[in-house]
């Protein structure tokens, strides 16, 4: 008998990242919300996976744990989300952690960038990180805001950081089969983020059927930043790959307006995650 899973949310970020609530704050704010499984998937990090785990232990909810991991195809990014991922496999370690310095040396430039022109130091980009967070291009938004430059991060998004606002700086990540491949390696299960996203790399057919061959399992559909259109079209290759879809919030607390369990995925798909995965165990609900 299939085990009644209730509300799932398989895309949220801490502070661990660029969200702004701590790992143990995201489960017990997901469950507050209703939801039965909720998933933490930090950009390019587990750091938070042990209080989150414990979080929902307590609280007898479901956790699936999970990264957010950086791709580029050609100069556009593709978010990769792998779920019960072995966090210690080789690939994944290494290539997370050369990452994880790619990010904070392309912050570091572009902090130097804007501080020409805006009051703005490394030391304010700082006080905006959890200690041992990975400082990336959320945490300069924050401290514009702060600063008064500008009102809000989407506006930071919109105009400053934004790729032809003349401070942005490239950073380095791999390409979306090669994130795909180290993923499946490390007994993950890996699933196209947003794919029809604002700023998101195009994802034709013969992408996804790239992508497929390089072990593909999923994606993310019902989110906020993929149009009506889109999300059709994405359904269809879904079913011409037999790709399962899921549907996220990619919450990250007040850092966005997204709502924790504003868009769902069906059981059906996480259990089909759960009967891939093979690198992490999940925490079923009580």
């Amino acid at each position: 008998m299939a085990r009644p899973w209730g509300s799932i949310d398989l895309h949220a970020h801490s502070t661990e990242s660029d969200g702004t609530e701590s790992p143990r704050e995201l489960v017990l704010q997901a469950h507050a919300a209703g939801l039965d499984v909720v998933a933490i998937t930090d950009h390019d990090t587990v750091a938070g996976w042990p209080s989150a785990i414990e979080a929902a232990r307590e609280v007898g909810m479901g956790l699936v744990p999970g990264v957010e991991f950086s791709a580029q195809q050609q100069y556009a990014s593709v978010h990769v989300l792998g779920y019960l991922v072995d966090p210690a496999a080789p690939a994944f370690l290494a290539e997370r952690e050369r990452i994880r310095v790619e990010r904070v040396e392309r912050a570091r430039r572009m902090v130097e960038r804007i501080g020409v022109d805006h009051p703005l130091t490394w030391q304010d980009v700082q006080d905006h990180a959890a200690p041992g967070a990975t400082i990336g291009r959320p945490h300069i938004a924050d401290a514009l805001v702060t600063l008064g430059v500008v009102p809000d991060r989407s506006s930071a998004f919109d105009g400053i950081l934004h790729w032809r606002g003349g401070y942005y700086q490239p950073h380095r990540a791999p390409a979306p089969v090669v994130a795909v491949r180290i993923i499946r390696e490390a007994g993950g299960v890996p699933v196209i983020a947003h794919p029809a996203g604002r700023g998101q790399a195009t994802m034709d057919e013969l992408v996804i059927a790239e992508l497929v061959d390089a072990g593909l399992f999923g994606l993310e559909v019902e989110h906020r930043d993929n149009p009506p259109e889109a999300r059709a079209w994405l359904h269809e290759q879904a079913r011409r790959h037999g790709l399962i879809t899921t549907g996220s919030s990619d919450w990250h607390g007040r850092g966005k307006p997204n709502l924790l369990g504003e868009h769902t995925t069906t059981p059906e798909a996480l259990e089909a995650i759960l009967a891939e995965g093979t690198g992490a165990e999940p925490v079923l609900p009580a």
